[in-house]
């Protein structure tokens, strides 16, 4: 059996989870990894066979997605080329982490797909979202990666086909511990608009930056280049966690027992989605960087146990590879 495995390269969630799936789906078939996207700052420990630039959401040093960065600065008709051109006959499968690129090429050139991403479960009428429906947000979930056979990830089996987060064992061998600090991933906001906000609030803050180059720190926030070793050092023993309403480090803040507060990314609908589910589960959440609402965070003791069984071979061997 022959396997593209194809993920998508903006932000970080997807590179994280493709490091647990390609070493099994390896020890079952013969797999080509495919990457599109320019937003992760994580790298992929494993060799990757094809890359494209594909289409990327750009974000405003405020915290919210640009619309016009985002129209202007992906090139479409690139992509759309890219599409026309992908050759996958030679593949049994194609697994597809929201990579739109593999997507669409298997959309219209009919080769069998699976999705296997947090995205998809954004297609099940049970997934928590806003009351308040986002037309655009929905439109960008439901074409950017077409697909007919889905198997979501979210933070609770909210359906049969939606099953618990992937946690990479990276994080699952560390020792949780608490000492005192507070890490922080806003990779959304500038480092300007973090200063000038966590330096009011009298903890130690950790943060770790996609625009800083060096380290830096002023009184009590320190500033990191993004690091995954010093990253997920300051991650195992932080008392809690502030980030955007992604899927990958709130799930993996929350398997580790961490406070979490996290900021979705204005005009971001999936991470609206997401905090609405936080908030669900009694999660913290502010639209934006709020010095009171995170003062009172800090000054609390909320904590949410969860289970997320280390299961992901057998989705795999049952429900996407059927062997």
């Amino acid at each position: 059996m022959k396997i593209l495995y194809a993920f998508q390269g903006t932000g970080n969630g997807h590179v994280a989870r493709a490091q647990e799936i390609v070493p099994i789906l390896k020890k079952y078939a013969s797999v080509d990894t495919l990457i599109s996207g320019h937003q992760s700052q994580l790298k992929a420990d494993f060799d990757i066979n094809f890359q494209h630039k594909g289409i990327s959401l750009l974000y405003n040093k405020t915290g919210g997605l640009s619309y016009r960065k985002t129209f202007t600065e992906n090139k479409f008709l690139h992509a759309v080329k890219t599409i026309k051109e992908l050759e996958l006959s030679q593949y049994d499968l194609i697994i597809n982490d929201y990579e739109p690129l593999t997507g669409w090429a298997s959309k219209l050139k009919k080769f069998p797909m699976i999705e296997l991403s947090h995205q998809a479960s954004m297609s099940f009428k049970e997934t928590p979202k806003p009351e308040k429906k986002d037309f655009l947000g929905e439109m960008i979930l439901k074409y950017y990666v077409p697909s007919e056979r889905k198997i979501g990830f979210h933070f609770e089996n909210y359906h049969p086909q939606i099953k618990k987060p992937v946690i990479r064992h990276k994080i699952r061998n560390l020792n949780p511990d608490k000492k005192g600090y507070y890490l922080v991933y806003l990779p959304s906001f500038s480092d300007e608009n973090i200063f000038k906000v966590l330096r009011q609030i009298p903890v130690e803050w950790k943060v770790f930056s996609k625009d800083s180059k060096v380290h830096v720190k002023v009184k009590n926030v320190e500033v990191f280049p993004i690091d995954e070793t010093q990253y997920l050092k300051y991650f195992e023993s932080c008392d809690g966690i502030l980030c955007s309403a992604g899927f990958e480090t709130p799930a993996e803040a929350l398997f580790m027992d961490k406070k979490l507060f996290v900021i979705p990314i204005h005009n971001q609908y999936e991470q609206e989605c997401n905090a609405c589910a936080l908030d669900k589960m009694g999660i913290p959440n502010s639209k934006i960087l709020d010095m009171n609402e995170i003062m009172d965070w800090v000054a609390s003791d909320h904590h949410l146990k969860v289970n997320y069984p280390d299961n992901i071979e057998e989705i795999l061997v049952n429900e996407v590879l059927i062997l």
